[in-house]
């Protein structure tokens, strides 16, 4: 089988790359990238000694895709993954026409390449897909609890069981029934946007498609940036002793997202390509579940804990399309394919310290 992982440089594109290869299911795997991303063409020298075919293009340019062969299988890893993308709060990063490109102009490149060669194609998509208005407005109460896997204990919010919550949150979080409604910025439209573009053409075509809506990807060596990777970036930051600061939501860090590693996203991939068949699309949420939930103030106590305690400032005000609490329910991924994350948060921070206190310049490497 041939595979072509775009964005396969990335950080979680990579480690698509790396578990394609020690699956041992006699892959042939191509790395599409456009090394953009500053810390990406650390990743190649590591690929091509896998064995794996590192190819440098831009998804945006549909010529790039297209001379790269025929393949079995598209993994689209290829993206720019902030909420903040196109806002002024990015500052002078990806404007609205970049971003539109990169994830819905790109998206549909590679449709259409792999419409002409049969091909399946997995998304990777995003939390941000559901509604902003009725996660902003979810009853929120404080609690106090420790991180899954350890004894820290810290504050964060929780949803308020016994007040109405929307259709589509349970205990276990939102599931794929959620809205996604309008506001969901503009980089949850353009994924959203690609989602249905998706399955169009795998009704039009007849091809396998697989969704994974993802939690937040972390893990040791993710190019740590705040608003893309901030587990990553808040260790690297705190063992670096960079500033850091509370931001929304009283300045207290209560905010709470889930966490993944991309190796257990690898593993539900490939369980999800091996029984996926033609015009059948399959969409799950694919995350680290409640299980992973925490939330900053939880994060800086497990810190603290491990490299020594610090001041965070606070920052009250909050900033375009922030949320308190964004945790996804896995659990229709669970029945689907029996999977359920093996790496705990404990492990994927204590992962993410290690790499930061053997690279205390990475930040800078990558440009965080």
């Amino acid at each position: 089988m041939k595979y072509l992982v775009t964005g396969g440089c990335g950080f979680v594109g990579a480690a698509i790359c790396r578990a394609l290869v020690e699956a041992k299911i006699g892959a042939e795997v191509t790395s599409l990238d456009n090394q953009r991303r500053r810390g990406s063409e650390l990743n190649r020298p590591v690929l091509e000694r896998l064995g794996v075919r590192v190819a440098h293009g831009d998804v945006r340019l549909a010529g790039d895709v297209d001379d790269l062969g025929t393949f079995d299988w598209v993994i689209d890893a290829a993206a720019e993954p902030s909420v903040l993308a196109g806002t002024a709060a990015a500052g002078r990063g990806t404007s609205r026409r970049q971003l539109v490109e990169h994830n819905l102009l790109g998206t549909c490149n590679l449709l259409e390449s792999a419409a002409r060669w049969n091909a399946g194609v997995a998304i990777l998509s995003t939390s941000r897909v559901y509604a902003i208005e009725p996660l902003a407005a979810l009853p929120l109460v404080e609690t106090t609890a420790p991180i899954g896997g350890t004894g820290v204990v810290a504050g964060a919010f929780r949803p308020d069981a016994s007040r109405p919550l929307p259709s589509g949150i349970g205990e276990r979080g939102i599931t794929e029934a959620f809205t996604t409604a309008a506001p969901i910025s503009l980089y949850g439209a353009t994924k959203l946007a690609s989602e249905t573009l998706a399955a169009e053409y795998c009704h039009a075509v007849g091809t396998p498609l697989v969704i994974d809506r993802c939690g937040v990807m972390a893990g040791a060596g993710q190019f740590g940036r705040a608003d893309q990777g901030i587990f990553s970036w808040w260790i690297h930051s705190w063992a670096t002793k960079r500033q850091l600061s509370y931001i929304g939501f009283g300045g207290r860090g209560l905010q709470v997202r889930d966490c993944l590693h991309p190796l257990d996203l690898a593993d539900i991939l490939l369980r999800q390509m091996a029984a996926a068949r033609g015009g059948k699309p399959e969409l799950v949420n694919v995350s680290g579940g409640v299980a992973s939930a925490t939330s900053l103030a939880q994060l800086s106590a497990w810190c603290t804990d491990r490299f020594g305690s610090r001041d965070v400032a606070a920052s009250p005000e909050g900033r375009p399309y922030d949320l308190a609490w964004v945790v996804l329910d896995h659990a229709e991924a669970t029945r689907r394919h029996g999977w359920t994350p093996m790496r705990t948060a404990a492990a994927i921070f204590t992962d993410i310290a290690d790499h930061a206190e053997r690279n205390p310049g990475w930040l800078e490497q990558c440009g965080g």
